[in-house]
């Protein structure tokens, strides 16, 4: 019975862990995108295109 308690344990944590992974993928890509825009927006501006 602890056995089966453990791999279930084991089991939720590694759930847990794999989602926030991809969270923090997602999160990580959203950043990149906002910071992307704000790059060629600051480009604009030096251009004198704003």
């Amino acid at each position: 019975m602890k056995r089966l308690i453990t791999l279930m344990l084991l089991a939720m944590f590694s759930m847990g862990t794999l989602t926030a992974c991809n969270t923090m993928a997602g999160v990580g890509e959203d950043v990149q995108a906002g910071g992307e825009k704000l790059e060629d927006k600051a480009e604009d501006c030096k251009d004198g295109r704003c």
